[in-house]
């Protein structure tokens, strides 16, 4: 009776990994980041009528489409800093970026291609997609600024006190952060969505500095049980 020969199984490697929760919110951050930058194209008014003080029209709101998820972008940004420090969350930017980047050289790769013959919707597709390049670029800018001042102040704010004062660390890395990001972000990318006037202009900034900072402070109970259950489940250094 013969044996047949068996051959050496290959020696295959793979990287060991400890968890996917980095990995989870490292993409809906991208993911956030990238669908933001395409609905703040289209700008948003709340209420009829005109209220203003100076130059500062109180009456209606106004602000973009960016606003319904852009805050969640922060929030992510938050539980990454307060869980993994600083370098996590500074490649977390840095590549939210890079995909925001992507996304805009692609819409405008498609933009210039030539249309089907029997394709009639380009004039829609400019006016949707056109502004995407400044408003990314407004993120680029706004964002990679007041992301890093948030990381920077949270974790600069736990060495000092420990695991303590986490609500307020979230409120006031999130405040300095969301102050630097909307100006900046209001300051480039208004005239992409139709803002050409100073008392919209300040309405559009202001707005948008609270809006930020109420969601924050609403949805912080649930931040700090994510941040919670993470530290639970995530090996210490």
């Amino acid at each position: 009776m013969s044996s047949q020969a068996t051959s050496p199984q290959p020696d295959v490697r793979f990287a060991t990994r400890v968890t996917s929760h980095y990995d989870v919110l490292l993409a809906l951050f991208c993911v956030v980041l990238v669908v933001s930058n395409i609905a703040a194209t289209k700008s948003i008014e709340f209420g009829s009528g005109s209220l203003s003080i100076g130059s500062l029209q109180l009456w209606p709101i106004v602000t973009d489409g960016g606003a319904f998820l852009f805050p969640l972008a922060y929030i992510v940004g938050d539980v990454i800093s307060e869980v993994y420090g600083f370098k996590a969350a500074r490649r977390a930017v840095l590549l939210g970026f890079g995909a925001a980047l992507l996304a805009a050289f692609t819409f405008w790769l498609v933009q210039i291609a030539p249309g089907a013959s029997f394709y009639e919707n380009q004039p829609a597709f400019e006016a949707v997609a056109g502004p995407v390049a400044q408003i990314v670029l407004a993120s680029v800018v706004g964002y990679v600024v007041g992301q890093l001042l948030n990381s920077w102040v949270l974790v600069r704010m736990k060495e000092r006190t420990s695991e303590k004062g986490l609500a307020g660390r979230l409120a006031a890395s999130t405040g300095v952060g969301e102050m630097a990001d909307t100006f900046l972000f209001c300051a480039i990318a208004a005239s992409a969505i139709g803002i050409t006037s100073m008392d919209v202009f300040w309405n559009y900034l202001v707005v948008g500095v609270l809006f930020k900072i109420a969601v924050e402070i609403v949805v912080m109970p649930l931040t700090v049980a994510v941040i919670a259950w993470l530290k639970r489940r995530e090996p210490t250094y």
